[in-house]
């Protein structure tokens, strides 16, 4: 690299010294290369500013004029197009040209499988034309498009459809205008021939919306549930949060090359495919759950994203952080309200956790970066919708809506800052929440330690919580946070014991504002079982001495759903940890009888939902297992898990078998009872094929399966157990779904995690199946990045074999799509975390890394971050 690039700090934020409030696009598609018009009205912010910068990347600048004459006053550099002697206000009209079929990157204007593609989050729109490119400029769009009407009968772009027309060569225009003003990052614009499915949605207040999902040409039949999981999401908005859509119509298009998930433009969203294809046959359930999520988080970033956006990217988190807060409990609204936050929990805790401890730690507002990509983090939206969750928790519903109300009032049609919405929610609540605001500038995961006191002479049970939270890698010192500890008390048959203090009732949500505190209980007449962290209240690890005993009678008595899932978890951490050691020490694993009956007692439940019943009996993975050490062996846990799996698999086979068979459903609905029975009759499955009976079952599993749920089950089952019918199965898959590549992800996802001696051979193999392509995101992280993240047995083995080939595969992506290579190389990052030898093969691919000429920017940075540590 001949130039380091230079990081950027949240301190040094400054308005630009113009800004732009209205711009016309002009697009003119053609194959070889495409001509972009943008004439833009610009102002003069700051007395006395003549000049400006305007961004740009891979473009070629055909000409500049001012007030609709040439202007002599510009330099193009490597990064964008310096203009000087400017006047106060002007007319700019700049002419671009741009190669889209060229551009692998995925950002900017690109072709996608014959398609013309937009992505400009967070800074692709520099790649279309030159532009201040930042999200507090905020503009009015209007866009017209020409192609060929054969090959592009649809063209789209943000906004309402306010003109169209033929040209006498075949080809075609059409107008958008969007009436609400916008920051770049949320222009899209997409050209292609599609399926189209239309609906309408009739607002509250009586206005027809039209909805349009374009879909590749045969898919149409996979996109009824998209369809309706955007009804949905609208009325579940009106509903819970008073908010309406404003356009007069909603489009959705879904492309096979992207990025990622999806993306929130105004009035015209570009998604991934993956989360729009859905049937029965191509998709799973938790395909059908994941549409449902993302097409509401896209949809609800209407509001909390567009019609208020972010002042500078390092406020990512108040649109992200809010969003993610709004998706997950419209899913929860409309699903299993515990299982969805037990999936969430599971990524706050594994992934999440792990970053948390990683060179690349920052805050849910980060307040230095290189490049705007890599703040697309788990921190920024898991973390961050778990800071607005404890909001909730501690203001209330009532009071967190009144400051929804108050933050839009405010803002609405601006930029704001995450100190904007912690505003809102103090005034309309009037609750002071100084304290609180460490939580968006303070990295690192909370660690609080618990000790009970019951003093049966007094009647009283003392807690004492401490508090600390770990020196990250960029913060040493920490300060105490404002900590919400939900609680509750059990006496030994299972009643609740009401908390009071001096004979009042005190709230269940105690308030942990120091690093040392003592809460004292009234009237407390037994020494009682406590579960702590109902709902998992914070972002935070627990450390408190449960017996075994007591584990067992919050997986039976407690009751929050979410408490009961979480005593199991404890219990299986407890004894994990435990035979690690063991296996370390050379020791016999041991797994008690007394902790299989906790989870004999689980399966045989006639009151627990059936689909919380599939979560508890779901082993933690050996990431998250990985966590829970400061030094990582991967053999040991790889071993600890696999016996605890077969001891439950052994102990439980009758229980299990008989589940197993009373769950079977003649017909596929994706009612969440539905869903809940084939999830638990499921992971019985896995435990059975374990059993010796493993490869009878599964094969009739996958013979008989008439949804892609319990297909993808069979697969699973036979990889994880290493069934000889294995290799059977898989080719069947293939060879049905090969020309398919979504559903084909699917098995590249199982063969990056297969845990057979070879792992690694077998992946580089199937880099040379028909339906595999390193250029498209979703198959190079359904294969490699599985194998990576998702297999540490074999990506760790002790010859380094596994680093190399990440190492191997991110040189390439450096070039082609340095986005995807930045999101592959965190397992590279986490080195420290093993033992020495591992640590010094992993560094040394990392330095290898770090010498390549032309490193990009994403990879740059964390690299570079990973090796200063």
């Amino acid at each position: 690299m001949t130039q380091q690039p230079q990081a950027k700090y949240r301190k040094d934020y400054k308005a630009p010294d113009f800004t732009i409030t209205h711009i016309d696009l002009d697009f003119d598609l053609q194959a070889s290369m495409s001509r972009v018009i943008a004439k833009s009205r610009v102002t003069q912010q700051v007395t006395g500013a003549d000049s400006m910068f305007l961004d740009g990347d891979a473009l070629s600048l055909q000409r500049v004029e001012v007030n609709g004459q040439p202007w002599p006053h510009y330099e193009e550099t490597s990064e964008g197009l310096h203009l000087s002697q400017l006047p106060s206000e002007f007319d700019l009209e700049i002419e671009t040209h741009i190669d889209a079929a060229a551009n692998t990157l995925l950002e900017g204007l690109y072709l996608s499988d014959g398609a013309y593609c937009t992505q400009c989050e967070a800074e692709g729109f520099r790649r279309i034309t030159y532009y201040l490119d930042r999200p507090d400029v905020l503009a009015k769009f209007t866009t017209k498009i020409t192609a060929d009407k054969a090959a592009f009968p649809f063209l789209l772009s943000n906004g309402n459809n306010v003109g169209a027309g033929e040209l006498s060569d075949g080809r075609h225009w059409v107008q958008w205008d969007d009436p609400y003003a916008k920051p770049s990052y949320l222009f899209a614009l997409v050209a292609g021939d599609f399926d189209l499915l239309s609906d309408k949605f009739k607002t509250r207040s009586g206005r027809d919306v039209a909805l349009e999902i374009f879909v590749d040409k045969g898919n149409l039949n996979r996109a009824e549930h998209a369809m309706t999981s955007l009804k949905n999401s609208m009325k579940w908005d009106e509903d819970r949060f008073d908010l309406e859509y404003d356009l007069d119509i909603y489009m959705i298009v879904a492309v096979d090359f992207f990025n990622m998930g999806a993306m929130e433009n105004k009035g015209l969203n570009v998604f991934n495919s993956k989360y729009v294809l859905a049937n029965s046959d191509t998709a799973t359930d938790t395909d059908y759950l994941g549409i449902e999520a993302v097409i509401g988080h896209e949809y609800f970033h209407n509001w909390t994203g567009n019609r208020v956006t972010c002042r500078d990217w390092f406020q990512l988190s108040l649109k992200e952080g809010l969003t993610v807060f709004r998706d997950q409990e419209f899913s929860s609204d409309l699903g299993s309200r515990a299982v969805n936050r037990i999936n969430n929990v599971r990524i706050v805790r594994g992934p999440q956790f792990a970053e948390d401890r990683s060179p690349m730690a920052h805050p849910i507002r980060p307040e230095k970066v290189i490049e705007m990509n890599n703040f697309y983090t788990l921190t920024v939206y898991e973390k961050g919708s778990e800071v607005i969750r404890m909001m909730h928790t501690l203001l209330g519903e009532e009071n967190f809506q009144r400051g929804m109300k108050l933050y839009f009032e405010r803002h609405d049609g601006t930029a704001a800052t995450c100190e904007d919405f912690v505003k809102a929610m103090e005034d309309a609540s009037d609750a002071d929440l100084a304290q609180f605001r460490l939580w968006y500038s303070q990295s690192g995961t909370p660690e609080l330690t618990v000790t009970s006191d019951f003093d049966d002479k007094a009647n009283t049970l003392s807690l004492t919580v401490k508090q600390y939270t770990p020196s990250t890698a960029d913060q040493k010192e920490k300060l105490p946070l404002l900590i919400p500890f939900d609680i509750e008390l059990y006496a030994a048959n299972g009643d609740v014991i009401e908390l009071q203090r001096n004979g009042v009732a005190v709230d269940n949500v105690l308030r942990v504002t120091e690093a040392e505190q003592t809460f004292v209980f009234d009237n407390v007449e037994e020494n009682p079982v406590i579960s702590m962290l109902r709902e998992f209240s914070a972002p935070v690890t627990l450390n408190y001495e449960y017996s075994d005993e007591d584990l067992a009678f919050l997986m039976v008595h407690a009751r929050n759903e979410f408490a009961r899932w979480d005593a199991g978890q404890m219990l299986l951490a407890k004894h994990i940890k435990a035979n690690v050691a063991r296996v370390q020490a050379g020791e016999t694993i041991i797994f008690p009888e007394e902790v299989v009956d906790a989870f004999r007692g689980v399966l045989l439940s006639e009151e627990l939902d059936v689909a919380l019943i599939a979560e508890v009996m779901t082993l933690p993975s050996e990431n998250e297992i990985g966590g829970w050490f400061d030094v990582v062996d991967v053999d040991a846990i790889h071993q600890v898990r696999d016996a605890i799996k077969l001891s439950l698999s052994t102990a439980l086979a009758d229980e299990l078998s008989a589940l197993y068979h009373s769950l079977n459903q003649r017909t596929y609905t994706i009612t969440h009872e539905s869903i809940g029975k084939r999830s638990l009759r499921n992971v019985c499955l896995g435990y059975l094929a374990l059993g010796e009976q493993g490869n009878a079952l599964v094969s009739a599993h996958f013979e008989t399966a008439n949804n892609m749920t319990d297909t993808a089950a069979a697969l699973a089952a036979a990889t994880h157990a290493e069934l000889t019918n294995r290799d059977a199965v898989m080719a069947a898959f293939s060879d049905k779904w090969q020309h398919d590549g979504l559903v084909m992800d699917k098995w590249f996802l199982l063969q990056g995690c297969n845990p057979s001696v070879g792992a690694l051979d077998n992946v580089k193999a199937q880099m040379s199946h028909p339906a595999f392509s390193l250029k498209n995101p979703n198959r190079t992280r359904s294969l490699i990045g599985v194998f990576c993240n998702n297999n540490p047995v074999h990506f760790h083995e002790k010859d380094g074999a596994g680093y190399k080939f990440l190492s191997d595969i991110l040189i390439q992506l450096n070039e082609s799509n340095p986005q995807v290579a930045s999101r592959l190389i965190d397992p590279l990052l986490k080195f420290k975390r093993f033992d020495s030898d591992r640590q010094s093969l992993m560094r040394a691919q990392l330095e290898r890394l770090a010498l390549l000429d032309n490193l990009a920017k994403d990879l740059y940075e964390k690299i570079n971050k990973a090796l200063e540590v």
